[in-house]
This record gives C-alpha cells, sequence and structure tokens, in this order.
C-alpha cells in the first residue's frame, strides 16, 4: 500500500487507500513491504491507492492482480480506518476477502506469509493496518 501524501498548498490531502483481509482457513494473508518501498519491511495486508474514479472495490482487485498476481472475491467491507503518518493521513479501507486460487507471485512485496490472526502482534505491521486488527478483535 502506497503511504505517501499528496501536497496541496500547506497541507497533505488524506490519501484512500484499500487493504485485503484475505481469508484460508484459519489463516490470514500478510506481505512484507520491499526495502525500496516507504515504511521499508513493515508487515501489510496489500492493498493500494484509488485512482481517481476509481470505486474501493475496483482498486483492491486491480491492486490484488498488480501485487500479488491473483485474483480476489471481495466479500464483506469493514469500517475503514484513518491514520495519519506524519508526512499526511490515509484512510484505509479494508475488505475481507478470498482468493480465487492459491497461486501468489509477488509484484512489489518481498514476502508473504499465511499467519494465524494470533499472530498478527509477532509481526510489524503497519500502524493503520494494526488498527484494523484491533477493530476486527472487538
Amino acid at each position: 500500500m502506497c503511504r505517501e501524501g499528496v501536497l496541496t498548498g500547506n497541507q497533505f490531502a488524506m490519501i484512500e487507500v484499500t487493504c485485503a483481509i484475505i481469508m484460508k482457513d484459519d489463516r490470514v494473508l500478510i506481505t512484507r513491504r520491499s526495502a525500496s518501498m516507504p515504511h521499508p519491511l513493515q508487515w501489510e495486508f496489500p492493498g493500494g491507492k484509488l485512482k481517481p474514479g476509481e470505486t474501493p472495490e475496483k482498486c483492491l482487485i486491480r491492486e490484488i492482480r498488480e501485487e500479488l498476481h491473483a485474483e480476489v472475491e471481495v466479500e464483506q467491507l469493514l469500517p475503514s480506518v484513518v491514520h495519519d503518518y506524519g508526512d499526511g493521513a490515509i484512510k484505509l479501507i479494508p475488505f475481507i476477502c478470498t482468493l480465487e486460487s492459491d497461486e501468489i507471485t509477488l509484484g512489489q512485496h518481498s514476502d508473504y506469509r499465511w499467519i494465524a490472526m494470533e499472530e498478527l502482534d509477532r509481526y510489524d505491521l503497519l500502524e493503520a493496518d494494526r488498527e484494523i486488527i484491533a477493530r476486527m478483535s472487538v
């Protein structure tokens, strides 16, 4: 997911970003950002920035194709999270999804893992992703 803000005057505009909570059996998919990405080597739920005129669902499907070379079925919208990373805020729009096949080929990330939800706290996840997890476990 892209986390940089867009400068408008003296303020950073909020960037809308989608992410996929991809479930398989009792596990969730997380991806590790590459060393050249913003927030290098941190873990996250895969997704990315909305393009102008794009719906969040279409964005997520496009981003998963680009990042994982996979197809997802979008099942449920979860409450959005707004988080300020210091250089601009994002509105993270999460969806529960399933993969339509078991094959994943990383396009931008350095690694991926299928882990139990209880294991998420063992990984250096981005702060906005942590907020989603906290809301899911309430």
